[in-house]
């Protein structure tokens, strides 16, 4: 939690303004029951109705300048706590960018969001009174200790007495609540994650019948958290009449014995009023505190976890980032060079690429194909550096991509994924989204050889077509087209198509094909595709077979020399097709 408050360092004025409203608020509640006193004492029992009026006025002014004080520390702690929250949303957001696949996939998309939001929400939460209740707290214990003893030391006692009392229940409080919050972020984000797979897997879901089934996977993380919630929830319902149980004991007693000091002439009726509102404001302050004691360990929770997303060092890093050069524009085709690469899953038994040798140069197609499972697509993968090998280099350009800085690198590669991903706004925006100064022609050309185009126009809004979030209205054929179509509109060098061609129907497939070779015929192309079909005429095809080069040559190379591909080739083609 306090390393957490380094974020505060921008708004230092503000909770310094806070912080200054909240003392002057403390002052004036602390000067009230003394005036009070004054009007009981010196105004009611003389009868002097001039006092009377006098005092009331300046209660009522220093009554006002409290409450203007109040409303100026909300005002400055609200300014404070929201700029420290939005700061850290962005801070952890802009992390979680650098992070690599390893990172997702140990901390889990679902608790990533979780974190984002509703853990800094705890934490801006707490912050906020936190900036009040830290001056106001122990300075309306002290202060009311002390006026409390300036009117009456012998009955201050009953005061000093019940304070350990509170102690304790706040001591328990913290060490039973703790653990509890910290379960209940974790269950949490067990329902997140639930949630989220059942909403982004509905379909499949329903295909299958398995309905009752995620109803009885959300109805158990929903159990548990709710649960959890009620521990905590019987918890602070014990405490808080615990507590006020307390201060109303205190109070009687005070009245009790200051009867007595009344009676003995060591204490006037003004004074005992006062005193009574010293010792609300001690129990009161002490109250408060134990509230942030409530809050306090759950926004430790939720600190903790923050904290591991921001101490979590992406596992592959940017060491040579810098200015651009206008060599680093260029988008020039460069050979991509695999020389022994090996990589394994974190946790895998066996390597998902081994050993694995091969160079793709510009103005060719190089084709990978091979088995499910084979490591088609984690090849694919090194190149972008989304993962680093474990043995041997990745080469763009003859330079080892761990070498290049990221945003120069990826900036060179046009990258279709397996899954067609777009995001909500218009066709233009989405095609623009691998070239963000792209001019309408270079959208339309772009369309047109990733044959779009001809869908796009038959719209009514054409490229101002709204899409809905992860492209919900469109097929999954036009989806992968307009994948295309962004990857195409960037003029990259070098060209990484990942089995973006599944969708497609063989007469668009070969059309396609045909455009690409025209479009981007010198750039550096590599496809991964599971028929036979799509990497026939290429110009190399690599064949993979659990994570090792099976051979390497073109289709009737290949026939003659790779019985993996001979396989492949016939579970897919006739023997006229092949002949």
């Amino acid at each position: 939690m306090i390393r957490l408050l380094t974020f505060l360092k921008p708004y230092r004025w503000q909770v310094a303004a806070a912080l200054a409203f909240v003392f002057l608020q403390s002052l004036a509640e602390l000067v009230l029951p003394t005036l009070m006193a004054d009007i009981v004492n010196k105004g009611v029992v003389r009868e002097d109705l001039a006092y009377i009026w006098r005092i009331g006025g300046l209660m009522l002014l220093v009554a006002g300048l409290g409450g203007v004080c109040s409303v100026g520390a909300s005002l400055w702690s609200a300014k404070a706590a929201g700029g420290f929250a939005r700061d850290l949303r962005s801070r952890m957001f802009s992390h979680v960018e650098s992070f690599s696949l390893h990172e997702f996939d140990r901390l889990g998309t679902a608790s990533l969001i979780t974190r984002t939001t509703n853990d800094v929400q705890q934490v801006y939460q707490v912050l906020t009174i936190l900036i009040r209740v830290m001056v106001m707290a122990p300075m309306m214990c002290i202060g009311g200790v002390i006026m409390a003893v300036s009117i009456d030391a012998t009955l201050a006692l009953t005061i000093v007495a019940i304070i350990p009392v509170l102690a304790i229940v706040i001591l328990i409080l913290f060490r039973k609540a703790g653990p509890l919050f910290r379960s209940l972020q974790i269950k949490l984000d067990n329902l997140n994650r639930v949630l989220r797979e059942h909403l982004t897997g509905v379909r499949v879901i329903r295909a299958f019948n398995r309905l009752e089934h995620e109803q009885r996977r959300f109805e158990g993380a929903n159990r548990d958290l709710t649960g959890t919630a009620i521990r905590i929830n019987r918890l602070m319902a014990l405490t808080m009449p615990l507590m006020t149980l307390t201060v109303n004991l205190a109070v009687m007693a005070i009245v009790w014995f200051g009867g007595f000091r009344i009676e003995a002439g060591h204490l006037g009726v003004g004074d005992l009023m006062a005193f009574v509102q010293y010792a609300f404001q001690i129990m009161f302050s002490l109250m408060f505190a134990s509230m942030m004691f409530i809050l306090l360990p759950r926004a430790q929770a939720s600190a903790v976890r923050i904290n591991e997303v921001l101490d979590t060092k992406p596992v592959l890093r940017d060491e040579h980032g810098g200015a651009e050069s206008a060599d680093d524009r260029d988008h020039a085709p460069l050979a991509v060079e695999f020389r022994h690469v090996t990589f394994r899953y974190p946790g895998a038994e066996m390597p998902a690429l081994r050993n694995v040798s091969f160079t793709a140069r510009p103005g060719e197609v190089t084709a990978i194909i091979g088995g499910t499972g084979s490591g088609k697509s984690t090849l694919i993968h090194l190149i972008p550096r989304f993962f680093d090998p474990d043995e041997g280099q990745v080469l763009v350009g003859g330079t080892d991509v761990r070498e290049l800085p990221l945003a120069r690198l990826r900036e060179r590669i046009g990258l279709v994924s397996q899954k067609a991903i777009l995001f909500s706004g218009t066709v233009a925006e989405n095609i623009r989204y691998g070239k963000e100064d792209a001019s309408d022609e270079e959208v339309r050309r772009a369309a047109e050889v990733a044959q779009a185009a001809p869908f796009i126009e038959e719209w009514k809004d054409g490229y101002e077509t709204f899409i809905e979030q992860g492209g919900a209205n469109l097929s999954g054929g036009q989806k992968q087209r307009l994948t295309i179509a962004r990857a195409l509109v960037r003029k990259a060098g070098i060209y990484l198509f990942d089995d973006s061609f599944s969708a497609l129907d063989y007469k668009t497939d070969a059309a396609l094909r045909r455009a690409l070779r025209e479009e981007i015929g010198g750039a550096t192309v590599i496809v991964v595709a599971q028929r036979v079909s799509t990497v026939m005429d290429a110009d190399r095809i690599i064949v993979l077979d659990q994570g090792e080069v099976a051979g390497i040559g073109t289709h009737r190379e290949l026939l003659e020399t790779c019985e993996v591909y001979r396989e492949i080739v016939a579970s897919q083609l006739s023997e006229e097709e092949i002949a």
